[in-house]
Formats: C-alpha cells, structure tokens, sequence
C-alpha cells in the first residue's frame, strides 16, 4: 500500500476527534488547552523503508534540527538548478524550489528540496547515469509513489525530487509552497507542528516527514478550497 493510501486509511479510520495523549501532556504542562491535531499514518518498519531505499537507510536516532529561514537557501538552489540544467539540458523538463526552504520565513531543516522533472523518472539510464557522473547519489526509489526517485547533490545538502510529467504530486508539492508563501496563518500552523515534531526522538528520519502529513493534506486541502 503506497504512503498516500495509508494516510488515507488513517483519517478515515480515525474517528475519535480527540488530541493525541502527547498533544494532550504537553497542552496541560504549558496550562493551555490541548488541540487536536491532524493524523498521521503509522511509522513505517524498517523493511518498508529498507525497500523503497537504494543502500541503506541512514538511522537518525534522534532529534530533527531545525534552522531559522535563511535568505542564502534560494541562492543555494539557484546554484544547483543551474547546474542541474546543464547536465541534462533539455531533459530538465521542469526545475522548481520546493520544501520549507523555498518558503521565506519558515524554519526547516537545512536542506534544499529541489523538484526535478523528466520525460520518465523510471527510465534511469536516461538521466541518472548523467546525474552520478557529477556527484549525484540516487537514495530513494517508489515505483509506487508516481516512479518518484530522490537524489543526494554532490555537495550543497539537497534533495532532488524527480518524477515525470503528469504526475500529481508535481502539482501538489508546488499548491503547497505557494499557498504558504502567500498565507502567514497556514505557515506559522506548519511551523508549529514541525518545531513540536522536532522535540521527538525519531529513528529515521522518513518517520518525522510521515508524522507531518496530517498537517499537510490538511493544508492542501485549504489551498485547493481557496483556488
């Protein structure tokens, strides 16, 4: 079952409304009163996570580092879009800044989400190949998640994200930035969640990007509501 199924099923199946018991302690000792908050489909296991990773998964065992905005992050992608576009030319079908970093203001882990589309993202040899011959390392592959593949930058700390025309997360990664660019009320309950996610402890660091997805369907579905 893909990640968007699950998460599907999980809202479906959670009908009790309530705050989860952290939410709850954590309301109580700040003497505030606890709010719910969106659900988030179970931590994957390590053999679901072993089979969608090229290598071996990196263990975080611990906390999520989160950085205040900083004005170089889109210079950062600027630097490796470019670079980007000159390995694969015209077969860069589409480069955009995505993620937390591509929100000004917002804080995130200091790492550049780059959106990368290609005639078809399951057809490795006709990009990858070019990609690894100047640092890049594929970390991730989902056949079931629209062919997404996900490269490691040979120096800047990025994530590229390639997936092929057509795919919907394309649309649904740049609704999300740009709804909160432009929506300090949608950013600011993102940021939120992220800093009370980041006080976890987390095994890997996949489990921390699931436990946000409650949050973010949720505000996908505002941005969706105001378009």
């Amino acid at each position: 079952m893909s990640r968007r199924a699950r998460a599907k099923r999980e809202r479906i199946a959670d009908t009790s409304g309530g705050p989860a018991p952290w939410d709850v302690l954590s309301a109580a000792l700040a003497n505030e009163p606890a709010v719910a908050v969106d659900p988030a489909p179970p931590a994957r296991s390590d053999a679901e996570i072993r089979a969608f990773t090229v290598g071996q998964p990196v263990l975080l065992d611990g906390q999520v580092v989160l950085a205040e905005y900083d004005p170089q992050w889109p210079s950062l992608y600027e630097r490796e879009a470019e670079r980007i576009r000159r390995i694969l030319g015209s077969r860069a079908l589409r480069i955009e800044h995505i993620g937390s970093t591509s929100v000004p203001g917002l804080a995130a882990k200091p790492v550049i989400d780059i959106l990368l589309v290609v005639p078809d993202s399951a057809n490795e040899p006709a990009y990858a190949s070019d990609l690894e011959r100047e640092g890049y390392v594929l970390r991730i592959r989902e056949p079931d998640e629209f062919e997404h593949r996900l490269f490691k930058g040979p120096d800047t700390d990025v994530n590229v994200h390639v997936y092929s025309p057509g795919a919907p997360e394309i649309e649904r990664l740049v609704r999300f930035r740009d709804f909160l660019r432009t929506n300090d009320a949608e950013r600011e309950r993102y940021e939120r969640r992220k800093r009370e996610l980041a006080t976890r402890t987390w095994r890997y660091m996949q489990h921390y990007a699931d436990a946000k997805s409650g949050v973010v369907e949720s505000i996908l579905e505002r941005a969706e509501a105001a378009s």
